[in-house]
């Protein structure tokens, strides 16, 4: 019965057009879909780092509260910490995991927790993991934020803290980071930013946004991830040490989890040394990102949102939208030559489907004319 009830709810998806399928990357197709945007994953530089040998164990070996953490581990973690303009910071095996162990751990019974609508999954299911209440409010907009403020009525000792993303995973907007820090130092708030998009690009050596933006006394805790601009994988709280101690003590998904292995930590230390460098890879890819944007909103049946950095929805107005006609569009650009991808529901709300192009400082001029042409090319045949 139970894979019968399976087997039916992939049916649905499928005739819905929005089951989910495992592919591989065409590694001759040109990169439009990827979070690698500095290359880093595929720098030669990094690359000799993981080709040297050490004599460390290939393997992690256990949890860091038993056997897994190292001298290693811990000098990371202060260098981020500097580097971030922190005062301590604490490695978690995925962004999606640092999410998870922050918002199950640190708002508790009594506290509210605001959250952008926009906000990651894993925000979402950390927040369900909590004991805390939460509402979230629109995408962006402090006015509903403080409306939603205006009518709570918080317990006597209760917390009250804000979720929002640095720049947004789909839409590829970036969140009013001075105001909302303004509003939440007004309100007495504890404003949390996920820099998943930001980190490595913005800020004067790729620190980040809140680096970037002077926000970092504002800010009361950022997740850095390593999975994106930094090519590798893991993430990082970064906020008070008190708050990493915390983290330590209570955050289930540090404390039951296999650390990292050795050769990730080599590979992250080599890239945060290398970051500084990238200047001209970070302007170059804010460039190409502008001309992405400025090219395909000039193809009939296109909209790029002005809003957009780095990661681009790319919407068919004039079109009939639909899981079906966003992997039309998209399959022609694959056979055409280019890695683009598709977003549907339920990624995406329904109704809003969506290609989803990634910049990246190793594209070229040339590369995103031709891709619009391909695009315009699709966009024509089912205008």
């Amino acid at each position: 019965m139970l894979l019968q009830r399976l087997t039916q709810q992939l049916a649905k998806r499928e005739a819905e057009g929005t089951r989910r399928h495992l592919t591989t990357t065409i590694a001759s197709r040109i990169d439009f879909s990827s979070n690698d945007y500095l290359g880093l994953a595929r720098s030669e530089a990094l690359q000799t780092v993981l080709q040297q040998p050490v004599a460390e164990a290939a393997g992690s070996t256990g949890s860091r509260l038993l056997t897994g953490n190292s001298a290693a581990a811990e000098a990371l973690e202060a260098h981020l910490a500097s580097f971030h303009h922190g005062e301590a910071a604490l490695l978690f095996n995925s962004g999606y995991a640092a999410n998870l162990g922050f918002f199950a751990a640190v708002p508790r019974r009594g506290d509210v927790i605001f959250y952008d609508e926009a906000s990651h999954a894993s925000v979402k299911d950390g927040i369900r993991g909590s004991f805390a209440t939460a509402y979230s409010f629109r995408h962006n907009e402090v006015a509903d934020l403080e409306r939603r403020l205006r009518r709570l009525n918080l317990p006597p000792g209760g917390a009250v803290f804000v979720a929002v993303e640095a720049l947004y995973s789909m839409d590829g907007d970036q969140a009013p980071l001075g105001e909302l820090a303004a509003f939440c130092q007004q309100e007495g708030l504890y404003l949390v930013v996920d820099e998943a998009h930001t980190n490595g690009l913005y800020g004067p050596n790729g620190e980040g946004l809140v680096v970037g933006l002077g926000l970092t006394e504002q800010v009361f805790a950022r997740v850095l991830t390593f999975g994106k601009a930094l090519g590798s994988q893991g993430a990082a709280v970064v906020g008070a040490a008190v708050l990493r101690d915390f983290l330590i003590n209570f955050s289930r998904p540090f404390i039951y989890t296999t650390s990292l292995p050795p050769i990730t930590l080599r590979t992250l230390t080599a890239a945060y040394q290398l970051l500084p460098t990238f200047g001209a890879e970070r302007q170059r890819l804010f460039a190409l990102s502008d001309l992405l944007k400025t090219t395909l909103n000039a193809v009939p049946g296109l909209h790029v949102p002005k809003a957009s950095h780095v990661i681009h929805p790319v919407f068919f107005p004039a079109a009939a939208n639909g899981p079906a006609h966003a992997r039309a569009v998209a399959q022609a650009a694959q056979t055409a030559g280019f890695d683009v991808r598709p977003i549907v529901s339920p990624t995406v709300p329904a109704g809003t489907e969506r290609l989803r192009l990634i910049v990246h400082s190793f594209n070229t001029e040339a590369e995103i004319l031709a891709l619009a042409d391909v695009l315009r090319a699709a966009v024509a045949r089912t205008l």
